[in-house]
């Protein structure tokens, strides 16, 4: 719902929102040039200010001084009326005060489109839409990263689609205050607002005398000119005039003869907020403030462009797209880390569809039974990350899917995607079957999975499907090939030949690419120490991963390789010269990197999993607590990122480093060096540290119980820190 009305309001108003807009960013220069043309301001007091344009202009009926610090006479020469800005310093003028034909002309347009009255109204309806479209778009935002707190997370996605995400979300926030801000000024504009506290009541009784001297008036003495909104002068040759003063905090009446306060009016709050209001939306005021509602407003017609071309690529789609929740008979749900799973979802939903039915697609994130009220099925299809683990865009859907009630009629399937050389196969849909199970749903077909992206196993799965479902169809399923990189090796530092274990650090060069493929997704996408990067080796249709030692704003591409015998990939990476390329790609990994804040962080790893555990120190440049501890075999042959950190634990980046060597008279392993510093290591989990593991997995298992033992003694236990975020592991 919140999708469709974010559509249609944006396709029925980005006309008149593209021309309100660029008028908008037009006018916004216009602060700024004011700003930088306004005489620099003086720490005097009204009387100061206002005696001093008097004696240059004797005929001046009234002050005003802008936001901006501008401040205006207004006055006559000869019978005609006059204006000039004023140098505050000598009250003399010091340029015109008038508006430029340009500026009047853009007011015009922005404001009521040259419509008076009528055009306000409209106008105003493209501020109401624009703010709608800011709120739907600041909702479809959130649900497609899975949840407000992977809002800020980084854009995915290419095409129009991904440069519409990038652009909305850099100009949401300037967006949001220009079309709240011009609502209220409309509202004000038309009585609409409650009223303000007004002026005083005029006074009966003055002292009928007049000439008083502005430097001796109290009130104007008293009040400095950065608080001055308005001095208007009493009328000449009528004694029964007075001066009236506008300052923030309210209004004024001084006689003429004497200067006594012959009224006083506090400002009231609306009157504040307008001012506030209207200062925020022109940028008269706020110069650099209304240059970035100018540059959001730019923004507007990009959004509307994008939006549309997205719109239409989605009309012209085969009908295979998904069907309204509400709407759909089948609700078929993907929990996906890298967006492969996804892939079948579509050839499943594809399938089903071409059998009349009408499926609903969307991430389990959206696991809403009771919006589905013509649904007779649901269909989980649930990868597992690493060991067993969630995946990012199905963070938190056990505990959701644990407080919903089995809906009864409404019969679930779960399929599990993931790698079956882990211990944890396929954990995290196993887990969502078996609470399924306790909760008492209706099973539509048994628990199955498919290992390593099988296209025949999900195929099998498929046949059962379709002869419970009644129908006839047949899964075929082809991966779509990721777009690979040509990445050019830079340099290689080698290790461990002397001991029969080559291993290698490989630095590569990122490819060049231009703004333009940044922001519509078709560059090298962005990445942090602990991210995956695919190899496809010469020969195979199938990449290796490796965990990435360094991120983006390195500017290198950096892994750690171990040549494995027989092993195809490794072996091509280790013969690599400086020059060489391979074909790559890289994979979000975001559970595997240190949390944000500045609690104690435990790395542990051996062999070539220091890779990203480097990376980590390595931006570590707030100089957090972390603790490396590292299991190699020999420190003559493979002492991995010795220089790095040495220097690291020197500047601070890496608070301490320990190590074991397994090749040495007296051999040790990484796990032994973390049962000898039991005491810190409890001290440190205590106190909210994070533990990183990255190596093999028998290491990784070793480990395990060693810290198992260590966290018992501490009242925690490795599934709390796992549940909670504070235990991951990236192992092989």
């Amino acid at each position: 719902m919140t999708r469709s009305l974010h559509r249609w309001f944006g396709l029925i108003a980005s006309v008149l929102l593209t021309v309100v807009a660029l008028s908008g960013a037009a006018l916004s220069i216009f602060p700024a040039a004011e700003a930088l043309t306004t005489p620099a301001a003086q720490h005097i007091s009204v009387a100061e200010l206002a005696a001093r344009v008097q004696a240059a202009e004797p005929t001046v009926e009234q002050i005003r001084r802008a936001p901006s610090g501008r401040i205006t006479a207004y006055y006559y020469e000869g019978d005609q009326p006059a204006s000039a800005v004023i140098d505050p310093a000598t009250g003399t003028p010091a340029g015109s005060a008038d508006i430029s034909d340009l500026e009047r002309w853009l007011t015009n347009l922005h404001r009521s489109l040259f419509l008076d009255d009528t055009g306000r109204f409209i106008t105003a309806g493209g501020a109401a839409a624009l703010l709608a479209l800011a709120i739907s778009g600041l909702f479809v935002m959130a649900r497609r990263a899975g949840g407000w707190r992977f809002v800020l997370k980084s854009v995915r996605g290419t095409g129009d689609g991904r440069l519409h995400a990038v652009v909305s979300r850099l100009a949401l926030p300037g967006l949001f205050l220009s079309s709240l801000t011009a609502l209220w000024m409309t509202a004000a504009v038309f009585g609409l607002l409650p009223e303000g506290a007004g002026a005083p009541a005029f006074p009966a009784d003055v002292s009928g005398k007049t000439g008083v001297a502005l430097t001796s008036v109290t009130l104007l003495q008293e009040t400095p000119v950065n608080d001055l909104l308005s001095l208007n002068f009493p009328a000449t040759g009528d004694a029964t005039d007075v001066f009236t003063l506008k300052i923030a905090a309210g209004e004024a009446y001084i006689d003429q003869g004497n200067g006594a306060l012959l009224a006083w009016s506090d400002a009231g709050w609306v009157d504040r907020v307008t001012r506030l209001i209207t200062m925020l939306h022109t940028g008269y005021g706020l110069a650099w403030l209304g240059l970035v509602l100018g540059l959001s407003a730019l923004a507007v017609p990009v959004l509307g462009w994008t939006g549309l071309i997205v719109w239409l690529k989605g009309r012209r789609a085969p009908r295979a797209t998904s069907a309204a929740a509400g709407e759909a008979d089948t609700i078929l749900l993907v929990g996906s880390e890298s967006g492969t799973t996804r892939g079948f979802a579509n050839t499943l939903q594809a399938a089903l569809s071409a059998q009349g039915l009408r499926v609903h697609v969307g991430p389990m994130s959206n696991f809403e039974p009771a919006r589905w009220p013509k649904a007779r099925r649901v269909i989980l299809l649930a990868a597992t990350y690493g060991d067993g683990a969630a995946p990012a865009s199905a963070m938190g859907f056990i505990e959701r899917f644990e407080r919903r009630l089995a809906k009864p009629g409404l019969p679930l399937a779960v399929l599990g995607f993931g790698d079956r050389s882990f211990p944890a196969f396929c954990g995290f849909a196993a887990e969502i079957a078996t609470i399924a199970k306790d909760k008492g749903w209706a099973s539509l077909i048994p628990f199955d999975t498919v290992d390593r992206q099988s296209p025949q196993d999900f195929a099998r799965w498929g046949r059962l499907l379709a002869e419970t479902l009644g129908l006839d169809f047949e899964l075929k399923h082809q991966p779509t090939a990721p777009k690979t990189w040509r990445l050019p090796l830079i340099s290689r530092r080698d290790y461990g030949a002397s001991v029969q274990a080559t291993t290698a650090i490989l630095r590569f060069a990122l490819p060049k690419i231009s703004l333009w493929q940044r922001l519509t997704g078709k560059g090298f996408p962005r990445f942090e120490a602990g991210d995956l990067i695919g190899i496809v080796p010469q020969g195979s249709d199938l990449p290796r991963f490796y965990s990435l030692a360094s991120g983006t704003k390195d500017g290198f591409l950096e892994i750690c390789v171990r040549k494995q015998v027989g092993g195809v990939c490794s072996s091509q990476l280790t013969a690599l010269k400086p020059g060489d390329t391979a074909a790559a790609f890289v994979r979000p990994n975001p559970s595997f990197r240190p949390a944000r804040g500045g609690k104690p962080v435990i790395l542990i790893g051996a062999g070539a999993g220091i890779g990203p555990l480097a990376g980590f120190a390595r931006r570590n440049r707030a100089r957090r607590p972390m603790h490396l501890y590292f299991g190699t075999r020999h420190p003559a042959s493979d002492a991995l990122y010795a220089e790095e950190l040495c220097y690291w634990k020197k500047d601070g980046r890496l608070t301490s480093v320990s190590t074991a060597f397994s090749r040495t008279a007296s051999p040790a392993y990484v796990q032994d060096i973390l049962r000898k510093d039991a005491e810190r290591i409890g001290k440190l989990i205590a106190a909210g540290g994070q533990v990183l593991i990255c190596g093999s997995r028998d290491m990784a298992a070793a480990v395990a119980a060693v810290l198992a033992d260590i966290l018992a003694a501490q009242g925690f236990n490795l599934a709390l820190l796992k549940a909670t975020g504070r235990y991951a592991e990236d192992v092989y």
